[in-house]
């Protein structure tokens, strides 16, 4: 039976923009590649951490939201700790209400973007 996870994981910040792009792209075909259906993407950007790591005081977020088998979660957490790019992750499985708080939070965004995109639209005419 598929459950919903959610999976933050943190890149080095000596990555480039690219680098990062195919970070996060590996992690989602790796989902993909093991039954699993990804069901929303968030990049992060660069970011301040709360306190250094190996020496580190920022890094890339991303955030990938996931239906998958539990016994893939091993598979998934085993790839993030052979993987040096990765500093921190953190996998956990979402319950009915995080995941209703998932596709409110999504659809706020959603809105927001669609709200932002008008006025420049109506800009260019």
């Amino acid at each position: 039976m598929l459950k919903n996870y959610e999976t933050v994981f943190i890149a080095t910040p000596v990555l480039s923009e690219a680098q990062m792009k195919e970070t996060a792209a590996k992690y989602s075909s790796f989902i993909k590649e093991n039954n699993g259906t990804v069901v929303n993407e968030e990049d992060w950007g660069l970011k301040k951490l709360a306190y250094p790591i190996q020496k580190m005081t920022s890094g890339f977020y991303h955030l990938i939201e996931f239906q998958a088998e539990p016994t893939f979660i091993d598979k998934l957490q085993t790839q993030y700790r052979r993987d040096e790019r990765i500093i921190r992750f953190l996998t956990f499985a979402m319950d009915k209400d995080a995941v209703a708080y998932a596709e409110k939070r999504r659809a706020n965004w959603a809105a927001k973007a669609a709200q932002n995109e008008a006025p420049k639209e109506n800009a260019k005419q």
